[in-house]
């Protein structure tokens, strides 16, 4: 007797946002399914920004346009009715932003927590504080299985969310093809003269929040100049944010604004440019649940110096120099010694290449698949 389909559903709000962490993550979860998985069902939520552009690669497969964009009172109110209508035997939240409202049986993927420690200027307000720990709590609570992105947000989640650890699978991201060693050294040197890149620079992106520490890299940048008189440029990609005003602040007091490349935000076509051009690529962050662009800058075979916390040394592993990212003067020597030392360098370096071979978004792919179908027995 033939079975019938079960029927799978997938939040992919952010999928056009390919920008994000998120967005990259429901691609590429998307990408796979449609290659591999011939025996269930899908219904795939999509915002109307990307509904019409969105192709189905089958009859199995259905698109949903919601209204309702993440973090606002619609996605509580308005979005379980569009969910219990599809009447679906699983539905995954691709981030911890799922409706209270909603009792079936649910997978939710937590890529941090990062809000309980730094919780931003968004959440000064006690109402929405209060809010993002309900939802939080209770998609957590709720849900049949929890997937985390790293085993430290696997812990993270348990401090906080007292639930079982047999509830929670680790399943780690990969890194895009894209991200690869470019020798075309036109391409480079048009690059370079786009941004006004005239030095050897190190280089960060992200976003610009109090988490990722930037005001510690433009101390240590100044550490740099000042006492080890190094001839380098610092690029700092990413959008500014008003609401850290500090971080501008920080290089003024310090005399450094011509000095410090700010190019905004990074397109991915450039994204790869820049870090085949850097020197090295520094990581400050206080708090990362993954710190994908440290295993992005490896695949460019760029050394990786990174902050000694959270997730970090865990998914980057022996391939980096790490620091105290409350330290300027160690982040600062830290630097400076890869930068010096060209046999630490190119072992950095060598590591990196090694050290991508953990990670895929094929094998991300596959470990959700097997949860999926743990789930629909």
């Amino acid at each position: 007797m033939e079975t019938k389909p079960k029927k799978i559903g997938i939040d992919a709000r952010m999928y056009g946002y390919a920008q994000t962490g998120i967005g990259n993550y429901i691609r590429h979860l998307l990408e796979y399914i449609f290659k591999v998985d011939h025996e269930n069902e899908y219904v795939i939520f999509l915002m109307p920004e990307e509904f019409d552009d969105f192709v189905l690669p089958n009859k199995r497969i259905r698109k949903v346009k919601v209204s309702a964009k993440w973090y606002g009172w619609k996605e509580q109110l308005l979005f379980p009715f569009q969910l219990y209508k599809e009447r679906l035997d699983l539905m995954h939240f691709t981030h911890f932003n799922s409706p209270i409202f909603y009792f079936k049986k649910t997978i939710v993927t937590i890529h941090d927590v990062t809000p309980f420690f730094f919780p931003g200027h968004k959440m000064k307000s006690f109402i929405r504080r209060i809010g993002f720990r309900a939802v939080f709590f209770s998609s957590v609570i709720k849900a049949a299985r929890v997937i985390a992105v790293s085993q430290n947000t696997k812990n993270d989640i348990r401090k906080y969310f007292k639930i079982n650890k047999t509830k929670i699978k680790v399943v780690y991201e990969g890194v895009d093809e894209q991200f690869c060693v470019i020798n075309e050294i036109e391409k480079i040197k048009n690059f370079k003269k786009k941004y006004s890149i005239t030095k050897p620079f190190i280089f960060y992106t992200g976003v610009w929040r109090n988490h990722k520490n930037l005001v510690g890299l433009i101390q240590a940048f100044g550490i740099l100049k000042n006492k080890y008189k190094l001839n380098y440029q610092l690029v700092l990609g990413g959008k500014e944010d008003p609401y850290y005003p500090e971080v501008r602040k920080t290089w003024k007091e310090l005399g450094l604004e011509t000095e410090i490349i700010r190019p905004g935000f990074i397109s991915q076509e450039d994204l790869p440019l820049f870090y085949n051009s850097a020197k090295v690529f520094v990581i400050p962050s206080f708090y990362e649940g993954f710190g994908l662009i440290g295993l992005e800058a490896m695949a460019c075979g760029t050394p990786v110096i990174s902050s000694n916390t959270t997730s970090l040394p865990e998914v980057l592993g022996e391939a980096a120099e790490y620091f105290n990212p409350k330290n300027q003067k160690e982040m600062a020597e830290k630097i400076r010694l890869v930068l010096s030392d060209e046999k630490l360098y190119n072992e950095i370096r060598a590591k990196g290449f090694q050290k991508l071979e953990k990670y895929s978004w094929g094998k991300m792919g596959n470990e959700t698949m097997k949860i999926y179908n743990k789930m629909l027995k």
